[in-house]
């Protein structure tokens, strides 16, 4: 069998969407280990993505020009206003189907395209190249447009209603769709009014496609139980509530005050105010992030219970990118959650509290710690979710009706 995957984002590092497309490659050769696999990087960074770790046949890089002629850029100023279609856009997605139009696609079996980031650039981009996208598998890895987004306060505007055209096309001539979750898969195929399945194909983690941690960096625990989140407080993730719950946890329990402390690594407009909140509270560290692999080296050796935050709106259909890999670390897992996300029907329910009770996530932390000292072990809360058999049955499935 012979593989293609177009990526956008390979960084091992700053980006979810990096961490789970290399992790894609590598889960492939996992499952198809004499499969022919190549991979065409259409990047728009200039930043080293260690292709030298993915284990593939065959790696072509280019970094996709996206700067905007003049021109442009001056008609752009009263066409979109006419129109509601904006000839900036359109001009980046035709430099992505221009090297997607350079793929013989008659070489391969399977043509997975993964764009990155919110604008969808790489597969919008396909439809400057019919061929392409009538053989490609498309993932989207959030909802778009981005209105359909419960963690954006975006807008349904003229221009939006336009990409929501130009995706509509992209899925009715796409060979197949992905997603990482069964939620948002259902709201795709109702989105689009399609009868063509979107089939789930959850995020993936695979080690070995990163690179060794720098031990120097890792923090050493000071107590007995260390918390951690590691990640970004944005997109309507709200961890106020959470140390909220946890100070009031250890204000009325000596021996959880003593033996302690929530950890943080985090990114986002609310870190300086998260900072200024919490500096009084010495159970509590706010630090800098690391790069992917120390972090995930540091929750590994010097972390009892990882938390994982949903956003805080009604609802979550997407399978945060950081799901696999704390199924990997094999810790006590909080969830903070709203009342319909994706991870509800994945975890326990004992793993999971409401970003409106207060309680419930007090009461967790609670029962998570007091398991943390009688040594009982997280085990695996998503039992074999992320497998390797899994995984070969989604992409098995998407060969057959591709």
């Amino acid at each position: 069998m012979r593989v293609l995957v177009v990526a956008q984002d390979l960084r091992m590092s700053g980006t979810s969407e990096g961490i789970v497309s290399r992790s894609f490659i590598g889960k492939l050769r996992n499952v198809y280990p004499k499969a022919y696999i190549e991979v065409l990087h259409l990047k728009n960074h200039r930043k080293n993505v260690r292709e030298d770790l993915l284990p593939i046949d065959s790696y072509n890089e280019i970094v996709v020009d996206k700067s905007l002629p003049k021109y442009i850029v001056l008609i752009n100023k009263f066409y979109w206003r006419l129109s509601g279609i904006s000839l900036n856009e359109l001009w980046i997605e035709k430099q992505y189907g221009k090297k997607l139009n350079e793929i013989v696609t008659s070489d391969f079996d399977l043509i997975f395209l993964r764009s990155s980031g919110t604008q969808y650039e790489l597969i919008l981009g396909a439809l400057f190249a019919p061929a392409v996208l009538k053989r490609a598998v498309i993932n989207f890895h959030d909802p778009f447009p981005i209105f359909w987004d419960t963690g954006s306060e975006g807008n349904i505007d003229n221009l939006e209603l336009q990409r929501f055209k130009r995706m509509q096309k992209v899925v009715r001539l796409a060979s197949s769709c992905i997603s990482p979750s069964n939620l948002l898969s259902q709201d795709l195929e109702f989105l689009y009014g399609t009868i063509k399945k979107f089939h789930v194909v959850p995020h993936q983690f695979e080690m070995k496609v990163f690179d060794l941690p720098n031990l120097k960096l890792i923090r050493k625990k000071n107590k007995k139980i260390s918390i951690s989140y590691h990640g970004a407080v944005q997109f309507k993730r709200n961890i106020d509530v959470l140390l909220d719950a946890y100070i009031k946890l250890i204000e009325h329990n000596l021996f959880f005050k003593d033996n302690s402390e929530f950890v943080l690594r985090i990114r986002g407009n609310h870190t300086q105010r998260l900072f200024e909140k919490y500096d009084k509270y010495e159970n509590i560290k706010i630090l800098k992030t690391l790069p992917f692999s120390e972090s995930l080296e540091e929750q590994k050796s010097e972390s009892d219970i990882v938390v994982i935050l949903e956003n805080n709106a009604p609802h979550s259909n997407i399978l945060p990118g950081k799901t696999p890999v704390m199924a990997y670390l094999n810790k006590h897992l909080l969830i903070i959650s709203p009342k319909r996300s994706e991870l509800r029907g994945l975890a326990s329910e004992f793993n999971i509290a409401s970003y409106s009770n207060q309680y419930e996530i007090k009461n967790k932390l609670k029962e998570l710690i007091e398991r943390v000292v009688l040594s009982d072990s997280g085990g695996n809360l998503f039992k074999n979710y992320f497998s390797d058999a899994e995984f070969f049955k989604k992409i098995e499935e998407i060969r057959k009706t591709s």
